[in-house]
């Protein structure tokens, strides 16, 4: 064989790893391989700290039930809540979005949401209600926005106008993430309010080479936290702002693909990435800093072919904590209601690959300790969401899928 033929093919292989291990991590077509196994894959490199991985196993004395509210959704992707704890629910591949009532009644599906490109993980993602609803009656929403030479994760706004057919009006589109690429994966999706104002937007680098080499770049938005205003303009002290070459709405950057986020109780914002095989991460994102992806981290490609040289960098923050093996994680709360005493302050993410909710025990900013918990069987847990009574809210990833609701027993 001719070296160009060679060299040709290699780049080829090389090209599809990260989309196969993409597929194989958020697999949410029946068809296709499911998640890799809950096996250890051995690190390459060590903890930078003590307790940064593998913490001691813990168990809760809470005892807790589970109550299906709702089902029949098709791969449901978010839930938020309407200030009368009527539910909105979001399908990704369908696009479709619901208001559920507590007793578990679904309206049609609301009118006037723009297209989506619901193959592979795109579709719609997240929803949250404006912290002016009452008055505003604004809803915000992720998706997958097909364009011309490909897609991109958007953010979307409108008002929700209720009915028997219930349906979006003033739609305005206030971010597009750019630039453009024909990837149907790692786009990120999670939004979250702070009570400045402000709106984070999670991001993904996009799975595929072109897509992860730009994570850390400051003219692309792959791999990144933005922060916005809700009206799409972009905050003034943002830290990139007024940088020549740079996207003046990202916040932090080097990410790979952020499914998880939200709040603490210092309205310090914290989310937890799909790494690759063994480096999903836990990370307290602030102003300007370089999460290092695809520089340094802990993790193999699904391939078991390396991908860093080491896990420490000049200037890349380490993460909080990482897991070996994966969970898969999307979905995230840091619990702060009064139905579990015991559980104030743990942080909750889903876990699809681990078919469980994880459970860390926080002190100081490390992870004490980890509990598995298994509220819906051997599903595959998308989204966990505390409800305004103190409950947690559950949507399991499954062609028909299911709003749980989990309270002490």
């Amino acid at each position: 064989m001719r070296p160009s033929v060679l060299s040709s093919l290699l780049t080829c292989v090389m090209l599809l790893l990260p989309e196969r291990e993409a597929r194989a991590r958020d697999a949410t077509n029946p068809s296709e391989p499911g998640v890799a196994p809950a096996a250890a894959t051995a690190s390459p490199f060590p903890p930078a700290f003590p307790g940064q991985t593998n913490a001691p196993a813990v168990t809760s004395q809470t005892r807790f039930q589970v109550t299906q509210v709702a089902s029949g959704f098709k791969y449901p992707w978010a839930i938020a809540f309407l200030p009368d704890r009527r539910m909105l629910v979001t399908e990704k591949p369908t696009g479709n979005l619901f208001i559920v009532t507590p007793e578990g009644a679904k309206s049609p599906p609301i009118a006037g949401l723009p297209p989506v490109d619901g193959r592979d993980q795109g579709g719609l993602l997240d929803v949250e209600v404006a912290p002016d609803f009452a008055t505003s009656r604004l809803i915000y929403w992720t998706y997958y926005e097909p364009r011309a030479a490909g897609n991109g994760l958007a953010v979307g706004k409108g008002k929700l106008k209720e009915g028997a057919q219930p349906r979006i009006e003033a739609l305005r589109i206030i971010f597009r993430m750019k630039p453009t690429l024909d990837s149907t994966m790692h786009a990120g999706g999670r939004l979250v309010f702070h009570p400045d104002g402000t709106l984070f937007v999670t991001l993904g680098e996009r799975s595929i080479l072109p897509g992860r080499v730009q994570a850390r770049q400051l003219s692309s938005h792959f791999g990144k936290t933005v922060r916005i205003n809700p009206d799409g303009t972009v905050p003034a002290d943002n830290p990139f702002v007024g940088r020549v070459g740079a996207r003046p709405e990202i916040y932090s950057r080097g990410h790979r693909n952020v499914l998880a986020a939200a709040l603490d109780g210092q309205n310090r914002l914290w989310e937890v990435e799909m790494g690759p095989l063994g480096g999903d991460e836990l990370n307290l994102v602030e102003s300007g800093k370089d999460y290092g992806w695809p520089t340094i981290g802990y993790g193999r490609e699904y391939s078991g072919a390396p991908i860093h040289d080491s896990a420490q960098g000049p200037g890349m923050e380490q993460p909080v904590y990482f897991w070996d093996p994966v969970i898969a994680p999307s979905g995230m709360a840091i619990y702060s209601g009064k139905l579990f005493p015991e559980w104030k302050g743990n942080f909750f993410i889903g876990a699809l690959a681990g078919h469980a909710l994880v459970r860390l025990v926080m002190k100081n900013d490390r992870v004490q300790g980890e509990e598995r918990l298994k509220p819906a069987g051997n599903a595959r847990i998308r989204e966990v969401v505390e409800g305004p009574e103190g409950a947690l809210y559950l949507l399991t990833d499954e062609p028909n899928g299911r709003l749980l609701k989990m309270t002490p027993r």
